[in-house]
């Protein structure tokens, strides 16, 4: 225990005569740098299609007029039913509605 408080009080004692010393007597650190260049500019992101999302509720977010969606008569530009619609395969009935769905 004697030792370790001695060499304690000699570390503490050398740390203060260190720091005490003017800086033309301690020798010259060297100093690593890292040449600044030029930035490069982030890449650009692929393009992403923008109606890559299907559905009731993403066609109706779109835009225009959504009501368009229950009119039997509506423009061709705001879709048709079966776009919105699960069919069975066996009796080509509608079984579901497509709230929200993502194409790859």
């Amino acid at each position: 225990m004697k030792r370790l408080v001695t060499f304690g009080i000699f570390i503490a004692f050398a740390s203060l005569v260190l720091a005490q010393s003017p800086p033309t007597q301690r020798k010259a650190s060297k100093t690593f740098t890292a040449r600044a260049g030029r930035a490069r500019p982030a890449p650009t992101p692929p393009p992403i299609r923008k109606e890559n999302t299907d559905g009731v509720l993403p066609r109706a977010a779109r835009g225009g007029n959504p009501f368009q969606m229950l009119n039997p008569k509506a423009p061709p530009q705001y879709g048709t039913a079966e776009d919105s619609v699960v069919l069975d395969p066996d009796t080509g009935k509608w079984k579901g509605i497509k709230l929200f769905t993502i194409n790859f």
